[in-house]
């Protein structure tokens, strides 16, 4: 798994947020804490869950002053309780003040992504279904989604529509329109795509998933099917293509889908339907 970030994109989408927040000219700050004064502060949780984000708190408090200084005491992945100390920061009072609520919604949402992920990953212990994301993220962070998945314990599907073929329901419709099939379709993927890349097919019952191994897909998706319906086309797809579960996943029947014996959950839940992780800074100024 990797589960690193690129700094240069951390540093990029950190400065981006600040200056959204006006972090840079924080009038407030600027008038009531002079620039000598320092002080100290501990991010604590207040829910259980799984902790991601620190590189972001990190990169916050360095491009708003240097000095600040941010000791971890736990590392990204690290199951936190309530009351858990998660870092302490020292430094110059008015930076931190400033830098805190762009740290803290880092924090809180990546937290809320592997938060999520680990639910589902741990209700399908010991059974060898992936858990994967999707492309419902919330736009300009994907990346930093995505490591939260992996922090969660979970996987990665394709990043953007250049990093692989997948012929959707759409797709097939608009090739339907011209009296063409999926055979058709997978046909012309495999034609215009790299040679590199895998061709996914997503389908809705048993016959389309017939047809899509038939066509030489793969993987099949198979889309908003019941355990049972993904079970008799995971066994009639007999290991001749990758099976993908996707759509309705919860954490109430993430293991029966597990148990219908598919490789892949994917779950945009994970991404787009995350509750923020309630984390907070206790400042104490000297």
């Amino acid at each position: 798994m990797n589960d690193r970030l690129d700094p240069e994109l951390v540093r990029r989408v950190v400065r981006a947020a600040l200056e959204e927040d006006g972090a840079f000219n924080d009038v407030t700050t600027l008038a009531t804490v002079p620039p000598g004064q320092a002080g100290r502060g501990v991010f604590l949780a207040k829910d259980a869950g799984v902790l991601a984000g620190l590189p972001l708190v990190q990169a916050a408090f360095e491009a708003v002053d240097p000095g600040i200084r941010l000791r971890p005491l736990l590392r990204d992945g690290a199951r936190l309780e309530p009351g858990s100390r998660i870092a302490t920061v020292e430094g110059p009072l008015a930076p931190i003040l400033s830098a805190e609520r762009v740290a803290l919604n880092f924090l809180q949402r990546l937290s809320g992504v592997a938060t999520a992920t680990r639910a589902l990953v741990d209700a399908i212990a010991g059974l060898p279904a992936r858990v994967v994301d999707t492309r419902k993220t919330t736009p300009g962070l994907r990346a930093l989604e995505r490591y939260a998945v992996r922090v969660g314990g979970g996987h990665n599907h394709r990043f953007n529509l250049a990093d692989g073929v997948l012929i959707k329901d759409n797709h097939l419709a608009a090739a339907r329109s011209r009296g063409l099939g999926v055979r058709e379709a997978v046909a012309a993927a495999r034609a215009a795509a790299p040679h590199t890349l895998r061709v996914e097919v997503e389908v809705t019952s048993f016959e389309e998933a017939e047809e899509a191994v038939a066509a030489g897909a793969d993987v099949i998706l198979l889309d908003n099917m019941d355990p049972a319906g993904m079970a008799r086309c995971v066994k009639m797809i007999d290991g001749r293509a990758l099976t993908e579960a996707s759509g309705g996943v919860t954490l109430a029947n993430v293991r029966a889908i597990a148990e219908s014996g598919v490789d892949i959950i994917s779950s945009g839940s994970v991404t787009h339907s995350a509750r923020a992780l309630d984390v907070s800074l206790e400042v104490e100024p000297s």
